[in-house]
């Protein structure tokens, strides 16, 4: 568990970041008023993410391998960090479909309605739901995290480690 600590503690705080982000989100109307942008800026967060990452597998090389990382090593706690924000993932979007912003879902099924993505109501509540996001959000997070740690990998780790 030791080896694990700041995976954990960077998991934690990918998950804070993102729910704070939903926050931002809202109260910018994304969820609302201006839902038909939401598709296109919800993208800005990977720039955060990333740099969440990238933060995370510098702190993994500073404090438990003591500044010298091999990309191998690096890989495998960038993977081990995406695993546990993929099985957290389900938690924040609860949090958010249920705390933060719980007219999100009933605001993009209308909307996308009105413009034609989806012909029926029922059509597109098959698509914009908790369970449909939660498995996306895990599954989705898995895969570009494993993606970020790779490409990360390549400018954290140490030149001359073995």
């Amino acid at each position: 568990m030791k080896n694990l600590k700041i995976e954990i503690k960077w998991a934690v705080i990918f998950s804070v970041m993102s729910l704070l982000w939903m926050v931002l989100e809202k109260l910018c109307g994304l969820h609302s008023t201006y839902i038909d942008y939401h598709l296109y800026l919800t993208n800005l967060f990977a720039i955060p993410a990333i740099w969440v990452y990238v933060l995370a597998l510098k702190d993994k090389k500073k404090n438990f391998y003591n500044a010298q990382m091999s990309y191998k090593q690096g890989l495998i706690s960038g993977i081990i960090l995406s695993v546990m924000i993929a099985v957290m993932s389900p938690l924040t979007q609860w949090i958010t479909s249920y705390v933060i912003t719980p007219e999100y879902f009933p605001n993009v099924i209308k909307r996308s309605v009105e413009l034609g993505y989806y012909k029926t109501t029922e059509e597109a509540q098959a698509q914009f739901n908790y369970k449909n996001y939660a498995v996306q959000g895990a599954i989705g997070a898995l895969i570009m995290g494993i993606v970020t740690t790779a490409i990360v990998m390549l400018f954290v780790r140490s030149k001359n480690a073995k």
